[in-house]
């Protein structure tokens, strides 16, 4: 039998199998609110066999986007726009995931076939926030160091967007504390340079991204999983790290947090990320050992025999797939044919099974 293809259970929750779409910005939202591409790309991975569809990092404020065209769910009309697709997903046996984000310093930018440069107020961007007034990279603009005021304000548009969340149909909500946005500007000593109570030591630059976690716990179903995802190095000295990524694991553990998404990098420009093929993999692998909470692996996770290795070994409790759902949407149901794992086919499509 296939470990891969094998169902996993989370709170009240049965995924169909381990295999799960990773969050992938699509830049095709207007004014934050999804558009047919997002019901087209989504539901063909859910038609595809996957067991979690989870939507881009969506932000919980239009200051929060990463560019202009990022998803949103910053208010009521956001919600009601998402349930045709979360429909569309559960209609087809997957579990509708969403990610809740706040891109912090590195907001207001351009797409990333424009070049993905920060844009001016003139070119419809905004003054980006961050933990400090340090900007990303050379060129970019100084962000706003945050209030304590400003703190509140961020952890109840968190709270109110898994409300939104819940009500728009998703069964999974991750919080994004990766990549160099701005719960992961906290946590990394690279970004975050604060001397109040959020700053320095390891206690306080957990201090914000945990109280996020917390609201988002307290305001999303008990019944209902709830993810975070984690750069689980800075791959640089004296920056974030798989040691601290551990200890942030049991906490979050703690507070109700029921997987850890592990992927890594992105808090500084040029860090020395050795790319290859599932080269995050023992990420995952230590906090679900060290942290005793479920983990997912996610990078260069291409093969099946590759996936059905990370999760029949214990590395992980599920894999998330990126480029390789957006090459073939159907990678899941092509993967069981390879494991000889007997899964069912959408009826439509029964005769090329």
């Amino acid at each position: 039998m296939s470990m891969l293809f094998s169902p996993l259970t989370l709170k009240s929750l049965q995924f169909r199998n381990r295999i799960f779409v990773s969050p992938m910005c699509q830049y095709s939202s207007r004014d934050g609110l999804p558009t047919d591409w997002h019901l087209v790309h989504l539901g063909s991975r859910a038609v595809g066999g996957a067991g979690l569809v989870m939507v881009e990092a969506t932000a919980i404020s239009p200051e929060g986007r990463i560019s202009p065209d990022d998803s949103g769910i910053w208010s009521d009309a956001h919600a009601e726009a998402f349930v045709p697709i979360t429909r569309f997903i559960r209609g087809q046996g997957a579990v509708a995931g969403i990610q809740l984000a706040h891109a912090g310093r590195k907001g207001s930018c351009s797409l990333p076939w424009l070049g993905g440069g920060p844009l001016g107020v003139e070119a419809c961007g905004w003054q980006p926030l961050g933990p400090s007034a340090t900007p990303f990279d050379t060129g970019h603009p100084v962000p706003r160091a945050l209030t304590l005021q400003e703190l509140d304000e961020i952890e109840a548009q968190f709270r109110v967007a898994a409300r939104r969340a819940c009500a728009a149909g998703f069964q999974v909500v991750e919080v994004h504390m990766a990549h160099g946005y701005l719960l992961h500007e906290f946590l990394s000593p690279l970004v975050n340079s604060r001397d109040d109570s959020y700053g320095g030591s390891l206690e306080n630059r957990l201090r914000f991204p945990l109280r996020v976690a917390r609201a988002v716990r307290e305001e999303w179903p008990a019944e209902l999983p709830l993810f975070v995802r984690i750069s689980a190095t800075d791959w640089l000295e004296g920056g974030w790290d798989i040691d601290q990524s551990v200890v942030l694991a049991r906490q979050l553990k703690e507070i109700g947090v029921d997987l850890i998404d592990c992927s890594s990098g992105f808090a500084v420009p040029n860090e020395p990320v050795p790319f290859g093929p599932g080269f995050q993999v023992p990420f995952a692998a230590r906090v679900r050992a060290e942290a005793g909470i479920a983990s997912g692996a996610v990078g260069y996770i291409t093969e099946p025999f590759q996936a059905e290795q990370i999760i029949a070994n214990g590395q992980a409790d599920a894999v998330l797939l990126g480029r390789q759902m957006l090459r073939d949407p159907y990678w899941p149901l092509h993967a069981a044919t390879v494991l000889h794992a007997d899964v069912a086919w959408p009826n439509q499509y029964l005769r090329a099974k």
